[in-house]
Formats: C-alpha cells, structure tokens, sequence
C-alpha cells in the first residue's frame, strides 16, 4: 500500500486488464449500455447492500437495483458493488440485461448448488465459492454458497445460505480507498480472502471433534458410530469445497503477466492461494484420520462382541455343567424312591412281600442301582 501513496490511478489504468474484453463476446469499452428493464422490487431485501465507488470511495448508496443503474451510468469512472442474497429470477435478469451477463451464468446463480469454479464470459468473470463456518451448538459444518459476477465497473455478489457474512469485506475495503481503487479485481481477492479465512475456525472446530471421537471410540461410546459418519460426510463436502479452490487461484495466477495485475493484488492472491493449499491438505488429513478412526472403531466394536459372545459361551458351558450335576442326582436319588415305590404297592400276590430276604434284597437293590450311576456319572465328568 505504501508503495502507491504517493499516486493515485487514473479512471483507464484501475482498470485491471482481465476484466478487458477478450473474445468476440465481450463489449467493447466505452460502448454505451442499453437501459435495463425496470427490476422488479426486491423481495423479502434481496439486496443487502449496493454501492457505487469512484476513486475508492462510495458516492451513493443507492436502494434498489434501478437506482445502482441510474447512478453508475452517471459516473463513468464509477464502479458498483451489488450484493444479494437469494435474490428473485426477475432481479437476476435486470441484472444481466443491465451488465450483458449471459445466460448461463444467471441460470447457475438460480439454481445454486454449483461446485466451485471460474469461468470467462467475454469480458466477465463468474466466479462460484463454497463458503463455510462451524456451529458450537450443533457441532456441525454449515456451507454456504456464492456467485461472483466480476465485470469493467461492476461486482455483483449472489449469496445463498448464511455464509459468508461480506459485510466485513465490504467494511474493510471502503476502509483501505487505495486498494478499493483497483477496481473489481481487488474486490473479487478480497472476497476470496475472506471466504478462505473463514475456513479456519472450521478446522479447529473439527480438530476439536476428531479429539472428542478418539476419546468416545476407546471409551466404547455406542453412538460414535454415527458421529464419524457424520463428520465424514461433511468433510467431503469442505473437501469439494477447498480442492477446486486450489486450480482457480492458480489459474488467476497464470494471468498475472497477461493481464498486468497489480503487484499488490499478486501478493494478495498468493497467500490465499497458500492458506487454500493448507486448509485443503487438513481435510484430506481429516478424512484418512476418519477413515482409520472408523476401522478401529469397527475393530474394537468386533471385539468386544467377540467378548460378550465368548462370555456368553462361558456362562451357557457352566450352566450346561451344573445341569449335568443336577441331572446325575436327580436320576442317582431316582433308583431308590423306583424301588421303594414298586414294594410299596398293596398287592397281595406280590411274590417278594413274604420273602424273609425282601428287605436286605431292597435295600442291597437301591445301593447297587445308586453306586452304580454314581460311578457311571463320575467316569463321564458329570459329577
């Protein structure tokens, strides 16, 4: 910044050249806009805020997209700055009536759900960005999405979802005029910026949540399961959010020399093109240590079934043991009471009833029958 205190750009030179027409569907500079159609009103504030710059510095503050309009044509050596969120498909079409956006463009911007990405439409850029931020509460990853229109004189931001929050960048960059006076370019970095900053607490949250599971996987947590999976599903999702980051910032970066970029913002981008690399390498991290977390997991579930079980076995092979000895007893006590109960019975022609041996006959009888189960139980374990 201090590098260029002491001069200022003129309105020609702020213009970065990337933003130049460079194809046959660019319009050419100084080529008079055709008036939008009047936009429909914004609906439940779709527009959060809208500017228009000069030098830097915000000249009005205009309410409606038809007004932005109006004043940026008034000034042309302006630069607007429109930001949306979930705006309305008339909105949307005023806008590229207005700015010639094409078609495809507005269509991504409606339908969101875009992976990150950048293309050139003429002289335009669209630029997709999946934001992200870490909720205590629910211990969880929310992600947002957002479009960038980046045009000669214009920034168009399409946000669906919470994040990111670009009041902060908006502050920040009306707060530095000198580097607010580069143009869109130095908006669009800052942007990226911001949205790459905005990954860091949601790494240390997730840190913090691979250190919780560890913990609840070797505590036998029966719900750490579904936390993994969790978390592994989100971790694809910021893993599809940082990787095609990486191939955009170094596609910008190719253009360095192509497009005269300022040595500023070449600085600018490198860094975030650094921060990206490194929060894109914590997550593949998160993801192998989940994968590996989740075969231990498995593995200690496993056996710890394998131990129930062999608890079980162990408690139905005593049980077995003790009903075999229950068992011999029962059939040794039988013998005598069989006995006992057939010469018990009143019949009259019972042969052995008058017989002077009947009685030692018995009780030899029932002690042979005993003995003999005894030693027969005893041969087979079962007493």
């Amino acid at each position: 910044m201090s590098e260029r205190s002491d001069r200022r750009p003129s309105p020609s030179a702020r213009r970065s050249g990337w933003l130049r027409p460079s194809g046959p569907g660019g319009t050419p500079p100084g080529t008079p806009r055709s008036p939008a159609p009047s936009p429909t009103p914004p609906n439940h504030h779709s527009v959060i805020d809208s500017a228009v710059y000069r030098d830097g510095r915000r000249i009005a503050s205009p309410t409606t997209l038809a007004d932005t309009f109006r004043q940026l044509r008034e000034q042309p050596d302006g630069m607007a700055w429109i930001g949306l969120h979930r705006p309305t498909e008339p909105e949307l079409h005023s806008l590229a009536a207005e700015f010639n956006l094409h078609p495809l463009s507005i269509e991504d911007a409606l339908e969101a759900h875009q992976r990150p990405k950048l293309e050139r439409y003429g002289d335009t850029l669209f630029v997709v960005l999946r934001a992200a931020r870490y909720l205590d509460a629910q211990e969880e990853v929310d992600f947002g999405e957002l479009h960038i229109f980046v045009g000669p004189d214009f920034l168009i931001t399409v946000r669906h979802g919470a994040a990111p929050d670009l009041s902060a960048v908006r502050r920040r960059m009306e707060e530095t005029p000198d580097l607010l006076s580069l143009g869109p370019e130095a908006v669009l970095y800052a942007i990226l910026d911001a949205v790459v900053d905005g990954y860091a607490p949601v790494v240390a949250g997730v840190q913090t949540d691979m250190d919780e599971i560890e913990t609840e996987v070797f505590r036998g947590d029966p719900e750490v399961s579904r936390r993994i999976y969790e978390l592994s599903r989100e971790m694809v999702e910021f893993q599809r959010a940082t990787r095609p980051l990486i191939g955009m910032l170094h596609g910008l970066m190719a253009g360095f020399a192509k497009y005269g970029t300022d040595e500023e913002l070449q600085r600018y981008l490198r860094d975030v093109a650094d921060h990206v690399t490194h929060t894109s390498e914590r997550v593949d991290g998160f993801r192998q240590a989940l994968t590996d977390i989740l075969t231990v997991n498995a593995t200690l579930v496993s056996q710890q079934q394998n131990a129930e079980m062999r608890a079980l076995a162990e408690a139905g092979f005593e049980q077995n043991e003790e009903i075999k000895k229950i068992s011999s007893w029962a059939a040794i006590l039988f013998a005598p009471t069989l006995v006992g109960t057939i010469y018990g019975m009143n019949f009259d022609t019972m042969p052995e009833l008058r017989w002077a041996a009947g009685y030692p006959f018995a009780i030899l009888l029932m002690a042979v029958v005993c003995v003999s189960l005894y030693i027969i139980f005893k041969k087979r374990d079962w007493l």
